[in-house]
């Protein structure tokens, strides 16, 4: 067996447990750091793409589009430069990461096949229903 290591007694750690998380701040290049005004400016430029792509990300919401996965590149791109959506996209890839594992467990995955089911079940005997009293008539057509 394969530890991962040369060392007796040792066992191999998963990669995401060793892997420390990157330090907060702004990661600009040095050269645009090391002046204020540059900073300053590449800073605002970068809140300026980051809202205009959080901004489509919510215009998607009720429209056709993947809006929740614009409004996060949104956050990430904001991460690369403000501290505080580095928080919140942590914070928010620790909740999704925790419910990930509630839904794979298996007493929840159960209850949601059993509730699944039970839905399908209701609505295949509405439909049943309504087409047994008005046949494949759609609503706007049927005269009584």
């Amino acid at each position: 067996m394969n530890t991962g290591s040369d060392e007796p007694g040792e066992v191999a750690m998963a990669e995401d447990q060793t892997k420390i998380e990157r330090a907060l701040g702004s990661r600009a290049p040095e050269f645009i750091k090391a002046r204020r005004a540059l900073h300053l400016s590449w800073q605002v430029g970068v809140f300026i793409v980051g809202l205009a792509v959080v901004v489509a990300g919510v215009i998607m919401l009720p429209l056709p589009g993947p809006g929740w996965l614009v409004i996060f590149g949104g956050m990430a791109i904001w991460a690369t430069e403000f501290v505080w959506a580095q928080l919140v996209l942590r914070w928010t890839k620790r909740k999704v990461t925790e419910a990930t594992q509630r839904a794979l467990d298996p007493k929840v995955r159960r209850r949601n096949i059993i509730l699944t089911t039970i839905g399908v079940v209701i609505v295949a005997a509405l439909v049943g229903v309504y087409v047994w009293k008005f046949g494949l008539e759609m609503p706007w057509h049927i005269k009584e």
